[in-house]
């Protein structure tokens, strides 16, 4: 079981992914990169935003490394172990939050499940596609203004919400919750 979690699957670039992660938000976290809006312009946001994507990625290739034979024979559940290492990325990911911020693990539980439920219907690329595309929307279509002129962001979008927030972190889970459960419940092996 090591060896396929080592050289199969290759869990380990997780690790390097959520170091990779730590490393982009603590040094470059706070630097304002232009995003192309949907409806023209561009607006501005922090690169912290876009670095769970690094840890994303990491689970989707390693999620499809797999073996299809000796998957559907095995008498080990290779789901369950995937859906821990799964969990133990977001654990991870939120002891890195405590260093950079907890907006960091919130999104990255986010972009997880949406993942996780993408690659039921579709492929790793259009899961991958799927969370670049959340992030991108809530990006442009995401901040509204105040009649004061104060930037607010919108109430579906999550990412946007401050660390502190009660209800982003509890729709945050749930989702997450949501994504292992259908990735556990999944026939196809994918």
């Amino acid at each position: 079981m090591k060896l396929y979690f080592n050289v199969i699957r290759r869990w380990w670039t997780v690790l390097v992914a959520i170091a990779l992660l730590g490393l982009v938000s603590w040094s470059l976290g706070g630097t304002e990169i232009p995003v192309p809006g949907f409806i023209g312009g561009m607006v501005s946001m922090r690169v912290e935003y876009f670095a769970p994507l690094l840890v994303i990625l990491a689970v989707l290739y390693c999620l499809e490394r797999r073996l299809e034979a000796p998957e559907s024979t095995a008498v080990v559940r290779l789901r369950c172990w995937d859906m821990g290492v799964i969990s133990l990325a977001a654990v991870f990911g939120h002891l890195l939050g405590l260093f950079v911020g907890m907006d960091v693990p919130r999104n990255l539980m986010l972009l997880l499940a949406v993942a996780l439920v993408v690659r039921q219907f579709s492929n790793e690329a259009a899961a991958g596609g799927a969370c670049l595309l959340l992030l991108l929307a809530t990006a442009t279509l995401g901040r509204s203004y105040e009649p004061s002129g104060e930037l607010i962001g919108q109430w579906w979008a999550i990412p946007l919400y401050p660390p502190e927030s009660l209800i982003a972190w509890a729709v945050a889970l749930t989702l997450f919750c949501c994504g292992l459960l259908s990735f556990v419940r999944s026939r196809a092996l994918r």
